[in-house]
């Protein structure tokens, strides 16, 4: 076998005829297909991406030469993939560096197993790809897809690798606000515990030392009513799905959080926010913040809250 075919091997996966192959070694996107997909000609292969049926993990690419690294995942459709143009696109602050955002309630980070297309990866990667068909993103923390706020993503992965080797040291504040059911006993409390995901890939909270990732979250009240109460969150260590399954162990479900419980949902939407990020950057330590602004639902519940 040929050793640069023999590198590729790997185990792909099919959704409804869409096919997933993980990048395992930095390459090129043809050299990568080429080697990935044995049974078909290069002019097989070449059609395939001149008929606009790849992407890389979500993000349509047809450019032969389009730099994979370790970590991406290439995908192959039955139909063709069209880019599309962003023209409100909720920038933050953009450099060379990077790009931050105010990623929308409703909109995946990344692709999923069952959603490729609508995510805030390929909304960022059509954006910088209009500049130069060469230019890409690196994802280097997520958000849950129904929580808006402060997403980051960086333009060349030796920032990425720099963040993500020391994120949870480079990262100084994650602020959220968060909506929850009643009034809370405790006005500030911490709150601790192991999370742990189950066979249904939901969180869940154990007070056994060791069993899953030690996670800590703060929450402040800072505005309530009858029902409901605003919460100023902050946490210490950013696990799946981590205020939710917190708030709700303590009897406050987030409001519109149907995955963890079964509250009300009077702002048509999850009650969190994702609305400071803090960190110094890796190589220049310079000290960074990005804020995004409360969201307009919000004010449903709190028109005073600004």
């Amino acid at each position: 076998m040929n050793k640069n075919k023999k590198r590729f091997e790997h185990h792909s996966k099919d959704y409804s005829g869409i096919r997933e192959y993980p990048v395992n070694k930095d390459s090129e996107l043809l050299e990568f297909l080429l080697a990935t997909l044995k049974d078909q000609s290069r002019n097989s292969v070449k059609s395939l991406l001149s008929n606009h049926r790849v992407s890389v993990d979500g993000a349509p690419i047809s450019q032969f030469n389009f730099k994979l690294f370790k970590g991406d995942t290439v995908i192959i459709s039955k139909t063709p993939i069209h880019k599309k143009t962003r023209s409100n696109l909720p920038i933050i602050f953009e450099n060379e560096e990077m790009i931050v955002i105010n990623k929308p309630s409703g909109l995946l980070s990344i692709a999923s197993d069952k959603e490729k297309g609508s995510t805030a990866y390929r909304m960022l990667t059509d954006y910088v790809q209009q500049k130069d068909k060469h230019n890409r993103i690196f994802v280097v923390h997520r958000l849950d897809e129904d929580t808006s706020g402060v997403l980051m993503v960086v333009k060349n992965p030796k920032l990425q690798e720099a963040l993500q080797d020391k994120w949870n040291d480079l990262v100084k504040s994650r602020g959220y606000y968060a909506i929850v059911e009643g009034k809370m006993e405790k006005k500030s409390d911490t709150i601790k515990s192991y999370l742990k995901k189950n066979s249904q890939n939901m969180m869940y909270s154990s007070k056994k030392e060791g069993d899953g990732q030690f996670s800590v979250t703060h929450y402040k009240v800072i505005a309530e009513t009858d029902k409901y109460s605003l919460l100023d969150v902050h946490i210490d260590s950013g696990r799946k799905n981590q205020i939710r399954v917190h708030l709700g162990d303590i009897g406050h479900n987030v409001i519109g959080d149907d995955k963890y419980g079964n509250p009300s949902n009077p702002i048509k939407r999850l009650g969190l926010h994702a609305y400071e990020l803090e960190l110094i950057h890796p190589l220049s330590g310079k000290k960074m913040k990005f804020t995004a602004p409360v969201p307009k639902e919000f004010n449903i519940l709190f028109p005073n809250f600004k």
